[in-house]
C-alpha cells in the first residue's frame, strides 16, 4: 500500500506591500545602461528599492520623486542620486558594513535617521530565522547579501544583493519571499542561510 504524501500545514504567513514599476516588482537591473549599474547595481537597487517602499509605507523622505506611480524614468534618475553613496566596485558591496555606510550616509543626506544592524550567516540558524521574520512582522524588508553559494539553483544569486519581503513558515520550513530582477522568487530560510563555504553573507536589520 503506497503511503499518502504527507501534507505540509501552513503556520504563519506574512507579505510586505510592495510597489511596480510596469510589469517589474521592484527595479531589475538589467534594464539601466549604465554599464556598471547593470553588472554591479544590485546595492544601489535594493536600497533604492527600500526607500521607496519606507516613503511609500512609513512616511519617511528617502524618495524624491512620486511613489503613487512609480516610473521607470524617474527609478534611473534615483538610481544616479543613491550610486555615489553604494557605487559598484570590483569586489562587490561584499561586506554588510559597507552595505550599511553607503545607506546610512544616503538616508543622512536626506534629513532622516535609520539605525541598521548587521548580522551575518555565522550565527545559529534560529536566531537568523528570529531576525528576519521579527523584521517582517514589523513590516520593515531585508536586505541580505549572498557571496558564494553550494546550490547551482542559487546560481543567479551568487555576490548578490537582494531584499526579503515575506514569509510563509510552516511545520518543516520557513520559505522567504525575495525581490530582485523585478520579480519575486521563494526561497527554504535556511538554504540561502546556509551557503556551504567558511565567509559569509547575511542580513542587515533596519530599524526606524
Amino acid at each position: 500500500m503506497m503511503e499518502s504524501p504527507q501534507v505540509e500545514y501552513k503556520v504563519c504567513e506574512k507579505h510586505l506591500p510592495l510597489f511596480n514599476i510596469g510589469n517589474m516588482t521592484g527595479f531589475d537591473q538589467e534594464k539601466f545602461t549604465d554599464p556598471w549599474m547593470k553588472i554591479g547595481g544590485c546595492g544601489a537597487v535594493t536600497a533604492c528599492d527600500i526607500s521607496i517602499y519606507l516613503t511609500k509605507y512609513k512616511n519617511m523622505c528617502l524618495y524624491p520623486f512620486d511613489t503613487e506611480c512609480v516610473s521607470k524614468r524617474d527609478y534611473i534618475a534615483f538610481s544616479k542620486i543613491m550610486k555615489p553613496f553604494l557605487s559598484p566596485r570590483f569586489t562587490g558591496i561584499d561586506t554588510l558594513e559597507a552595505y550599511i555606510e553607503g545607506f546610512r550616509d544616503y538616508v543622512l543626506s536626506r534629513g532622516e535617521n535609520i539605525t541598521f544592524t548587521p548580522l551575518y550567516a555565522n550565527c545559529d540558524f534560529p536566531t537568523f530565522k528570529e531576525a528576519v521574520i521579527t523584521s517582517v512582522n514589523k513590516e520593515i524588508p531585508v536586505p541580505m547579501l549572498v557571496l558564494r553559494h553550494k546550490k547551482p539553483s542559487l546560481s543567479d544569486f551568487v555576490w548578490h544583493w537582494f531584499y526579503i519581503s515575506g514569509y510563509i513558515e510552516s511545520e518543516r520550513t520557513t520559505k522567504v519571499e525575495v525581490i530582485s530582477y523585478g520579480k519575486r522568487h521563494f526561497f527554504d530560510l535556511a538554504e540561502i542561510y546556509d551557503s556551504g563555504y567558511e565567509r559569509k553573507g547575511g542580513v542587515v536589520i533596519i530599524n526606524i
